[in-house]
């Protein structure tokens, strides 16, 4: 069979992060990334890129101006909390909102560019040996890395269990003209209604916005109470292109284990569980499994380490936080600190869209707001 040093199945975000690490730490490796689709493709996605998710991106050598190249950037976030507070402020550096069509197909060129090999290939059967991985009777890998999302046949070859109802969110996405007021603001939207679920609107900078809502299925969302929450939060958006997509949410403690498999992204269930956030996650969790799948059999636990050096504290601070978001008094007071105060409102950005935590600074102002 074809041997590989390492296998990336998946050509997102976190895969093409993934395959330009793992060039990046071992130059001669052999690196072929997998994916069921060529590229450009869709993939349901709010678009909006974090700026801590570029630079994650420059530190693996990628330009991110040649990444985000003729799209919006976004220098205002709108929040809206359940019981009607909105705050509007500057955040402290723009976020960038690129369709992921483009954007994936330029992350994965960029990691061809580094000497990884592409292959459209769907991937049925991954089975771990003590010595290699044996992807579907074909290939051979030291290492294969599951960055291939919410419904990551990887994740089912180690049997990792999927998440709760509770902790998986369907969101629907479309593209509609820019809402009034909103051309240059990246709108995250609440309601008591159905609690928690929010809509959001991210401008692309060519009069079009992506726009969509989303909710837990445990609450038992189907197409018609999605449709239905995205016109009660945006009302007279009409959108195109509409299509929904699963989110297994960050449960605070990422399942990996010790061996030659390794997951990331969507497929280890990093998505932030306060906003649905997923890039960041991806591209950094790529990088970092990247770095460790050259190490073989030593890959898991040295991906393991570097997930909970880099993420461990701010995963247990952002559970804690969606779990005190369940109840919407908790939520608007926190909006309220963030409309009073610019810190306030950065640590909120921070925790939600990056790699932030639960600052003393954020929940003394809160529970100074309470009502």
């Amino acid at each position: 069979m074809e041997h590989w040093d390492v296998v990336v199945v998946g050509g997102g975000p976190a895969g093409a992060a993934c395959a330009t690490a793992a060039r990046r730490a071992a130059p001669a490796a052999r690196v072929l990334v997998l994916d069921r689709a060529e590229f450009p493709r869709d993939k349901v996605c709010g678009d909006g890129i974090a700026p801590e998710a570029l630079d994650v991106l420059a530190e693996l050598g990628l330009d991110p101006a040649a990444l985000t190249d003729g799209w919006a950037s976004v220098p205002r976030l709108r929040l809206r909390s359940p019981g009607g507070t909105t705050v509007e402020r500057t955040m402290h550096r723009p976020a960038r909102v690129v369709p992921r069509a483009v954007l994936d197909a330029r992350l994965l060129t960029a990691a061809l560019a580094t000497g990884a090999r592409f292959r459209r290939h769907v991937v049925r059967r991954v089975v771990a040996r003590p010595s290699h991985v044996e992807v579907d009777g074909v290939l051979t890998a030291g290492v294969v890395v599951g960055a291939d999302g919410a419904e990551s046949v990887v994740r089912r070859a180690l049997g990792a269990a999927p998440n709760r109802p509770r902790q998986i969110a369907v969101a629907l996405r479309g593209y509609a003209p820019v809402p009034a007021g909103l051309a240059e603001v990246q709108l995250i939207a609440t309601t008591e209604q159905r609690w928690p679920a929010y809509a959001w609107s991210f401008p692309l900078g060519d009069g079009r916005a992506n726009v969509g809502y989303g909710e837990l299925v445990s609450g038992g969302v189907n197409r018609e109470g999605l449709l239905a929450g995205l016109d009660r939060l945006l009302p007279g958006v009409a959108p195109t292109g509409l299509r929904a997509h699963r989110l297994p949410l960050s449960t605070g403690r990422p399942r990996q284990p010790d061996g030659r498999v390794l997951l990331a992204g969507d497929a280890a269930s990093l998505i932030n569980p306060l906003t649905g956030e997923g890039i960041f996650y991806a591209v950094l969790s790529g990088a970092l499994a990247g770095a460790a799948a050259v190490r073989g059999a030593a890959a898991g636990a040295e991906y393991r380490r570097a997930v909970r050096r880099h993420l461990g504290r701010h995963l247990l601070h952002s559970s804690t936080a969606s779990w005190a978001s369940r109840w919407p008094r908790v939520m608007d007071a926190v909006f309220r600190a963030a409309a009073d105060d610019q810190r306030v409102f950065d640590d909120v950005v921070h925790l939600g869209l990056a790699d932030g935590r639960l600052t003393t600074r954020t929940l003394t102002a809160a529970a100074c707001r309470l009502r």
